[in-house]
């Protein structure tokens, strides 16, 4: 394992980037990064980083912050371990970089830079200013393959296009949500005969403490497909994992393809969400009680009419995180199959 410094220099609003243009046989080649570089012997970090920022920048750094401990893991590379510092004070005059070119970034800029996909989770922590923190990441070329932070897995999103395609970009799901990049997600809606040849959706409503649409009324189940797998197998896991319910892939009846784009804040952050989803239909009449529910996930669940359900949908009566035009999807399919 090598071990490494990384550091941004802060100038109000704007990090020092280097663009790694000018190296040979450069793993960052083209990418934007900040400065640092390897220990050398007897080096501690903080010494590896006055060191290597006077040898990249010209500068002297007078207060850094040790933020955190970053693993990186890029195929059959040396893994490294990088001490990440932030540094908010310096002395000197900046001078050219024999590695790349060096510029002043706004940070609401930097996720427009070719940057490592795993940098955008630490500048993330960065702004949110957690005290310090251990993220590993792993990565297959430059495809972020897993991401851990303080020993607890992240998810990991296909970004996709307007097909529902995997582009080959993979991105922790909040991210994905903060800027609101196209993802996949699967939704089952369970549903029984109602009166009068109408049907009764089976509705959850979701907990109080949810990152998104807290205490709203939501699809049966529904999920974000994690990269590298598939709709329906990500389908029949939720219906699993929230309702406790198990079913054969033969008994999802494939409704189509909906593409929902909303935007919305929560907990004082913004929250957009452009889903490609796959809509199933499944058939059952069963009694709420008898459902072993996802309790950290659902406040509740509740059998309602399809036609009321849409009528509250028009009139704004329903706290709800439905889109309309699934609905009216799910009702032509449901009367094909009659």
């Amino acid at each position: 394992m090598t071990l490494t410094t990384l550091c941004y220099i802060e100038n109000e609003d704007s990090y020092l980037m280097l663009h790694r243009i000018k190296k040979k046989n450069d793993i960052n080649q083209d990418k934007w990064i900040g400065i640092g570089g390897h220990f050398e012997s007897g080096e501690s970090p903080e010494e590896c980083l006055q060191r290597e920022a006077m040898e990249e920048t010209g500068l002297t750094l007078t207060s850094c912050r040790f933020r955190g401990i970053v693993t990186f893991i890029c195929d059959s590379l040396t893994d490294y371990y990088m001490c990440l510092y932030t540094a908010d004070s310096y002395t000197g005059t900046l001078k050219e970089c024999e590695e790349g070119t060096l510029e002043w970034v706004k940070k609401d800029r930097i996720p427009e830079l070719n940057l490592w996909e795993g940098d955008l989770i630490f500048f993330q922590l960065l702004e949110e200013d957690v005290p310090f923190f251990s993220l590993k990441l792993r990565y297959e070329k430059d495809v972020l393959r897993e991401a851990v932070l303080d020993g607890q897995p992240l998810e990991l999103l296909d970004i996709v296009d307007q097909e529902g395609n995997p582009t080959g970009k993979v991105r922790e799901r909040s991210l994905v949500h903060r800027y609101g990049s196209r993802h996949r997600t699967a939704h089952v809606w369970i549903v029984r005969p109602g009166a009068a040849g109408s049907f009764d959706l089976l509705l959850q409503e979701r907990a109080g403490d949810k990152d998104s649409f807290p205490g709203c009324l939501d699809i049966s189940s529904a999920g974000h497909i994690p990269a590298g797998k598939g709709y329906q197998e990500s389908a029949l896991r939720e219906l699993e994992e929230e309702l406790g319910i198990t079913v054969s892939p033969q008994e999802l009846v494939f409704v189509g393809f909906h593409e929902g784009v909303s935007h919305s804040c929560f907990h004082g952050k913004p929250f957009h969400n452009q889903e490609y989803s796959a809509v199933y239909l499944l058939e059952r009449d069963i009694e709420i009680s008898q459902l072993n529910f996802q309790k950290e996930e659902i406040a509740s669940l509740l059998w309602m009419d399809y036609a009321a359900c849409m009528e509250g949908l028009k009139n704004g009566t329903l706290n709800h995180c439905l889109f309309p035009e699934e609905l009216e999807m799910l009702g032509a399919k449901y009367k094909e199959m009659l």
